[in-house]
């Protein structure tokens, strides 16, 4: 929030705080919620801050409560764009908040698929369970917050075909909190401090999960 509240001060436009400013804020926001969604799945470092919210074999609303304890360090790595172009912090959270609101009630097996128009637009359970599948045709897919129309647009979207199989594509056999949030953090620093040549080691932290030299 200090540094939102920085870069506010220091910001380049002024779209005010009025409802078009808000209707703007909600297309940017979930651009780049997007573009940090999809980051996290295909890059390492991103993915290792990401991963325990895939970690359930279950799917349902509380897997929406399943949330990482490092990506607040990671989202403003996209987010700092919003307060330097002029929508303060408290707009922000407020939209942070919507999204997030938004994005608990997808998390369920409860609903089917809702009418063609919305299914076109909104991410929706349908959708969602898409994202969270370790089926190969499945895996990042389906990025969205509120909108799937960024998956469309940029070629992420996968609609929801045979029966989706939840988790990672190696599972954990623990429900030790800590272990689930820091698994994957582990795994990447020990990759990274393994003697190789330093090219090796930054593809480690920032190539796609699961890479290695050969």
């Amino acid at each position: 929030f200090g540094l939102y509240a920085w870069l506010f001060d220091h910001r380049l436009f002024d779209p005010g705080t009025g409802p078009a400013a808000f209707a703007l804020l909600f297309f940017a926001e979930d651009l780049l919620y997007y573009f940090w969604h999809r980051a996290s799945h295909e890059v390492r470092f991103l993915w290792s801050a990401h991963v325990n919210h895939h970690s359930s074999e279950y799917y349902n609303l509380s897997t929406a409560l399943r949330q990482s304890w490092t990506t607040p360090l990671t989202v403003p790595l996209f987010y700092w764009v919003l307060p330097l172009a002029g929508f303060s912090p408290g707009m922000i959270a407020t939209q942070i908040s919507i999204s997030l609101i938004y994005q608990f009630w997808i998390h369920t097996e409860a609903i089917d698929r809702l009418p063609r128009p919305l299914e076109a637009i909104l991410n929706t359970p349908s959708h969602h369970r898409v994202h969270h599948g370790a089926n190969v045709e499945y895996l990042d897919r389906n990025h969205g917050g509120i909108l799937i129309v960024w998956d469309r647009l940029f070629g992420t979207f996968e609609a929801e075909g045979e029966r989706v199989v939840y988790g990672l594509t190696k599972n954990l056999a623990t429900f030790s909190p800590l272990r689930i949030a820091f698994h994957d953090w582990a795994e990447l620093v020990r990759s990274v401090l393994r003697p190789a040549p330093l090219a090796t080691r930054l593809a480690f932290a920032f190539a796609a999960p699961g890479w290695s030299p050969d």
